[in-house]
């Protein structure tokens, strides 16, 4: 899978509170690979979370060997925006 770095901070970001503690709950993991997941570089703590970024705009691209946690993170925000009531 490929995306933009831009997008992958733009899933980041439109997570909610507690989201990476529930998704390395859920998928066990250090809450440290998920955040290097999302772009911070913390390895003594959390395994490198196989991504790998290329050059090019808005960031580069990011290639994920495995989406997982991205899967996740969006079944989280579609989640988060169904619970948010409208304000009509």
């Amino acid at each position: 899978m490929y995306i933009t770095f831009k997008e992958l901070r733009n899933i980041k970001h439109s997570l909610p509170t507690g989201s990476v503690a529930r998704i390395a709950d859920e998928l066990n993991v250090e809450q440290q690979t998920v955040r290097n997941y999302f772009g911070a570089k913390k390895y003594d703590k959390g395994q490198i979370a196989g991504i790998a970024v290329h050059p090019g705009p808005d960031g580069g691209f990011v290639q994920f060997e495995d989406t997982r946690i991205i899967d996740l993170a969006k079944k989280i925000i579609t989640e988060s925006i169904a619970h948010t009531p409208s304000s009509n």
